[in-house]
């Protein structure tokens, strides 16, 4: 914070804005834990609540219904403290900091009550003495059966009346989510009020704000004062797309973060007319991501791909822009695999045609052309995360697995490494494909391997649609080269569930169509809606790369007591050197610097004192073949 700064006096509510919640509506939770009309009476607690908050019912009025409805006792209030206090708002537990430091200029002014409210805030660095509140009263047994009557903060226009009393001196802002708080302002007390949304929206006290804050990170940025965060985390935008898993959403969200999302995908020209002004794009399979859209991209620092491939990003065109792209390589796979073991089976039993005949009156029980698999041989091409666990599976379950993989892999279990395509499908009953969706990988699978199959086996493609001649495939099929196949991925797919799916395979016999399902259950989803959002928070506010696919991998240290410098810049000799010059001239004092490099950018990382030259940012933006900067704090 600059010296020269006059800092203002911060007014903050208490509930729903300093914590997460009302608290006598958790004091309810406790006090009518075992009480027969529980339910009843905390949702009567709630109602009153948002009728106060909403300035449709009376201060006195919504305090006196509520202590009746509570039923507390005093010795309710060491949990109420104990669980308020895990629930302190994130942006402001996370500005420990800034309150310690400004203690002096921060009061606490809420219509709740001092015995809860004081034990809590006093942990954050608030003065027991800038905390105003109300007064229980409580009988000879301990039971709260009243409030101070003659607190002006028991009376509507109290918190008015309380902040004139304080007779402060300078810039007062009043900080809160409800109707109260706003009539400080109204009334000519404070000089700003920031509506807090980051718990709960109210229309009516939106309207009325100077400015809307969804964070405690945002009022700070405003007013150009020094928080956790050099950036606060509501203006960072997320767009998602292809209705990724509402966990993402959740979590995103929770860490403070923007968040936009669409249930289907959008085409090129759509997503260039969207994407500017976004920070953070998570899409899945069918959104394509190209030169053309990253081009419009003016502020996209990161793209998740909610999914295992990521070939529907133009990953070299994102790297030349600093942008760095994770994925969730691992969490969809044991779903495949599931998918792929129970389509061999039904391909080898002919259970598809079986069961169309079955829905048109016909009975078609006979076991000709009806197969274990025990015994068969599983030809896995591509023996990555999802072709080696499927080789694990498949040989539990009796199956003779080779595998071909143009890198190096290491066998598990028993599997056979092949030498040469030609050799695997000359022996394979069963072949699936495992292999990504590069663009040198497209048709990969032609006429000429459908010929060399021996007669009768089955055929899998769950990886990429790209990846396979469909014709090539129908042919094998209609001649009956192949028993069967199981497609779950085409090269042209429907945007979205609403799009009709056209495809030359419809209709072929024994053959199974699955609409990109392989990984598209509930436990992948989740798994993937937890590992994305990670890596992408990680980076933006850490700064960590680890597992991206496309950008120099670092895994940093913890931030403390410093300020991270990250520098992204094209891979040029002598670009490192000139960055230590300018901290050097900007007498920067380094605690920790970190470099990775790949044949495009590089990417160095510089830890440094808290106390430094404002200009030094700057400088360190001009630097020849900077393509991005930022700061964390």
């Amino acid at each position: 914070m600059n010296q020269t700064t006059v800092v203002p006096h911060f007014v903050i509510d208490f509930d729903s804005t300093f914590t997460k919640v009302e608290a006598l509506d958790i004091l309810g939770e406790i006090s009518l834990e075992n009480h027969p009309e529980k339910v009843e009476r905390l949702q009567k607690i709630k109602d009153v609540t948002d009728l106060g908050m909403a300035g449709e019912l009376s201060l006195r009025e919504s305090l006196e219904a509520r202590i009746e409805i509570l039923d507390a006792k005093q010795s309710h209030l060491a949990e109420l403290v104990k669980r308020l206090s895990k629930l302190v708002s994130n942006s402001i537990s996370r500005n420990k900091e800034f309150f310690e430091q400004n203690a002096g200029n921060t009061y606490i002014v809420s219509n709740g009550f001092k015995d809860f409210i004081v034990p809590v805030v006093t942990k954050m660095g608030i003065k027991p003495e800038h905390v105003f509140a109300n007064d229980f009263v409580f009988d000879e047994a301990g039971n709260i059966i009243d409030f101070n009557k003659e607190n002006v903060l028991s009376s509507n226009g109290g918190k008015v009346k309380q902040i004139e009393q304080l007779g402060l001196e300078g810039e007062i802002y009043m900080i809160g989510d409800g109707y109260t708080d706003y009539e400080v302002k109204k009334a000519g007390v404070a000089n700003k009020f920031y509506a807090y949304t980051e718990n709960i929206e109210r229309d009516n006290v939106k309207a009325n704000a100077d400015h809307i804050a969804p964070s405690f990170d945002e009022i700070l940025f405003k007013n150009k004062m020094s928080g956790a965060l050099s950036y606060p985390k509501n203006r960072i935008k997320m767009l998602l797309l292809e209705n990724v898993h509402p966990h993402a959403l959740e979590k995103l969200r929770a860490d403070g973060f923007s968040v936009e999302s669409y249930p289907a995908g959008l085409d090129e020209d759509e997503l260039c007319e969207k994407i500017k002004g976004i920070h953070v794009l998570g899409i899945r399979s069918k959104t394509q991501v190209t030169a053309k859209v990253l081009k419009k991209a003016d502020k996209l620092m990161a793209i998740g791909a909610f999914c295992i491939g990521t070939n529907q990003i133009d990953l070299d065109a994102a790297l030349e822009k600093g942008i760095a792209v994770f994925n969730a390589p691992f969490s969809n796979t044991r779903s495949v695999v599931e998918l792929a073991i129970a389509e061999i089976i039904m391909l080898m039993r002919g259970i598809p045609d079986k069961n169309a005949d079955m829905h048109v009156g016909k009975w078609s029980k006979t076991a000709a052309n009806s197969y274990e698999i025990r015994g068969k041989k599983l030809g896995i091409i591509g023996y990555g995360n999802i072709g080696s666990q499927l080789s694990v599976l498949a040989e539990n379950m009796g199956m003779q697995v080779y595998y071909y993989d143009i890198e190096e892999r290491l066998a598990l279990g028993n599997a056979t490494k092949c030498d040469s395509l030609e050799e695997l499908l000359g022996l394979a009953d069963v072949i699936t494909l495992h292999i990504d969706g590069r663009p040198e990988n497209k048709n990969i699978f032609r006429k000429e391997h459908f010929d060399m199959i021996k007669d009768g086996a089955v055929f899998l493609n769950l990886a990429r649609g790209p990846v396979v001649e469909i014709p090539a495939l129908k042919e094998a099929l209609a001649l009956g080269k192949l028993r069967g196949a199981g497609v779950d991925v085409f090269p042209e797919e429907p945007k979205s569930n609403n799009d009709p799916f056209e495809s030359e395979l419809k209709g072929l016999k024994n053959t199974i169509l699955t609409p990109h399902v392989g990984g598209s259950t509930q436990e992948a989803q989740e798994n993937i809606a937890d590992f994305v959002p990670n890596k992408i928070m990680d980076y933006i506010n850490t700064g960590n790369t680890a597992l991206s696919v496309n950008f120099p991998n670092l895994t940093l240290p913890p931030l403390k007591n410093a300020h991270r410098l990250l520098h992204i810049h094209l891979n040029k000799p002598g670009v490192l050197a000139t960055i230590n010059r300018v901290l050097a001239e900007h007498d920067a004092n380094i605690v920790g610097q970190y470099l990775k490099t790949n044949e495009t950018v590089g990417y160095v990382i510089t830890d440094i004192n808290k106390a430094y030259d404002k200009d030094l940012t700057t400088a360190l933006k001009k630097i020849e073949h900077t393509i991005k900067f930022r700061v964390l704090y």
